[in-house]
Formats: C-alpha cells, structure tokens, sequence
C-alpha cells in the first residue's frame, strides 16, 4: 500500500501554493509535514486527500491513479486543528458515525467505539453532545472518529494544538503505534520541530509552498541538506554568520576567525549555521567567544532564551537555568565549533563539523 505524488504542484492565479512535488509515503509509516504556518502544509494534505485537484501531476494509490477520484471514494480520514463533530449526535454516535456507514457488526462497532473512547480518554462522555465538552474533549472526539476508521490514509493537521499538555503528550506516543499496528499511511502535519522528532518516523520539511528536504525524521535533523531545512527544523531557528574561509580559518568581524569545517572547501563566501542550543555563556577548551548585545530575555522557568546582536546579526540562544541579565547589556557567548554546520551562499550544505550530526 502506497500513496504517490509524481510532480504534484497547485497553482491559483498567479500564486504558486504547492511548487512541484515528488513523494512516496509506504504502508505503516508515519509521515511528518513541518513547516511555519502557510509553508503549504495542509493545502498538501487536501491534495493527498482528494479534497482538491493538483494542477498539475498525478496522485496514485496502491499503483492506480487516483488523481480525480471523489474524496467520499477515498478511504481516508482526515482531523484537523479546529475539531468538527455533529452537534446533534452523541459524543458514542459520533465515534461510531464512520462505521455505520460502512456497515460494519454493531457489536464491532460498540468493541472499537470503548477501546477508542478509553484511549482518548472520553468513556465518562459517551453519551454528552459535543457542545456539552470542552474545547479538547471535543477535538479529542473528533480525533477518535478518525482512528476507529481504519482509514489507509489518515491525515492529521496538527490535531493536538488544542489539548493540554500532558494528553498532547500522551497521545504523541500512543498515536504512531496505532497506525502503525493498523498499517495505515499516517501523515501528521505541525509547526513544532520538537513534536516532529517526538513522532519519528519520516519528515518532509516545506517552505514556501517547496518540500526541501524529505527522509527519517531524525536524519533531516542532524543532516539538512541545506540552510532552509535547517531553519525549519530548528526552534528557535537556527543561527547565521557570514563567514569568509581563507586557507584553513574562516574569519568574521574584525579580524576573528576560527578553524574550517570540513575539508577540501574551496576558499570563499559561506554561511555558518549553529543551533540555539549550542550557544553557553561558559567559556571552554576551544570554544570560539562571540561579544553581542543582549536585546530581549525570554524566561521560561528552567531554560532562558537570549536574543543577541552582533553587527547585522540576530541570533536567538537558548541557556539552561534561570539568569540575571539586563537588556541592553553586553554579553559574550561562547559556540562549540563541533557543533556547527556550514552552507554555500546559495544555501546548500557543504560540510558540518564531527559531532553537528548528533546534535
């Protein structure tokens, strides 16, 4: 069972939303889509879905082209950000909704309608209306509509949004072994890199409407092909410095330099790309220091995020512990040259330093 994109691309007037694309998604496998909001997310997912027409390419499933087939043919589910549920139905008569129309025993029907409600957590609720829920015990109705399915596409545009923390993190666990016990093709679309690395399984990053990068999620992580993947794929982004490599130093500012990454690079123009993480206010054995000035202090009770200048850039840095620190003031951070990546102006990888990868 497989879902193919062969050169999907969607084009309204003038405006590009889904430049061409190239994907195939395998039975049993979870498939992230990351990306900032309007990257073309869940305009991908309606065009997987059959919910909209690619101009052009074709869309195959299973080997067939499925390209201009009714959605109501599809065996999909699809549950998005804001939930959708029948007002006037029971929240058991909404979970068991998909099934009756297929037909399906109703002692079947009853068995998958507890076990799904156990899991989300809604048994107490089985018989309240939607309206009588709050705002995620009603998402979490609709997201247990989808999983009783047993849909072979299950798309989900970013469902957890809505719920509180602790059953956000719950179901990040329990869902990818669901579907991957079912062997249906899952894809799960979010903003958040943390909740990507979180799901596993695959990741295509988007940006603009493009799919930079596609392949196991913890791969696109530590190897992104180029810096757009390694903006998206980082939270706060990740940072930038113009760098300048003359014989075995890349030089920056006035008169700073630190070793080259890699070998055999050609002299040049590049841009050294590090993660927010890999910033420390505590000097090291050959830690390269860096004098910025403190803009914002983000407190966020066990970690504090820095947003630093240093002449035309902006860096984010995120510091374990809780710190004393005065906007305005002058700060030097120290960069693990280990850890660092470094791109081509063009925006392509060209070498990462030895442990980047297990960044």
């Amino acid at each position: 069972m497989t879902l193919e994109l062969d050169d999907v691309s969607y084009v309204v007037g003038a405006q590009t939303y889904i430049h061409p694309t190239t994907l195939t998604l395998e039975k049993g496998t979870m498939n992230v889509l990351l990306g900032p909001t309007s990257s073309g997310k869940t305009t991908l997912m309606r065009i997987m879905a059959g919910l909209d027409a690619p101009t052009k390419g074709r869309i195959r499933w299973n080997g067939e082209d499925v390209t201009g087939q009714r959605v109501q043919d599809r065996k999909i589910a699809m549950v998005y950000q804001q939930f959708i549920n029948y007002p006037g139905m029971t929240v058991y008569d909404n979970i068991a909704s998909p099934m009756k129309l297929i037909g399906l025993d109703k002692k079947e029907i009853d068995r998958r309608v507890r076990d799904t409600a156990a899991l989300m957590q809604l048994t107490p609720m089985l018989n309240r209306k939607p309206l009588e829920l709050s705002g995620g015990q009603q998402q979490r109705c609709a997201l247990a509509r989808a999983l009783v399915k047993n849909a072979g596409l299950v798309l989900l545009d970013e469902p957890l949004a809505n719920l509180d923390y602790k059953l956000r993190e719950e179901l990040r666990a329990e869902i990818p072994r669901i579907f991957a016990e079912s062997g249906s093709i899952f894809v799960y679309a979010t903003t958040e890199p943390e909740e990507a690395l979180l799901l596993g399984g695959n990741c295509a990053t988007l940006w603009e409407g493009r799919v930079t990068q596609f392949g196991p999620t913890a791969q696109v992580y530590r190897n992104p092909t180029d810096a757009t993947t390694a903006r998206v794929f980082s939270d706060p982004p990740m940072n930038f410095l113009k760098v300048e490599k003359r014989g075995d130093r890349m030089h920056f500012g006035q008169g700073d330099s630190m070793p080259s990454v890699g070998q055999n690079i050609a002299d040049g123009t590049y841009m050294l790309g590090f993660r927010p993480n890999h910033l420390s206010l505590k000097p090291g054995d050959g830690m390269v220091a860096f004098d910025t000035i403190l803009s914002v202090m983000e407190i966020t009770g066990s970690e504090t995020y820095v947003h630093l200048t240093r002449d035309d850039s902006r860096w984010v840095g995120l510091i374990h512990g809780v710190r004393d620190l005065d906007p305005g003031q002058s700060l030097t951070v120290y960069l693990d040259p280990t850890r660092i990546y470094l791109f081509a102006e063009s925006g392509d990888l060209v070498a990462s330093a030895p442990y980047a990868e297990a960044a």
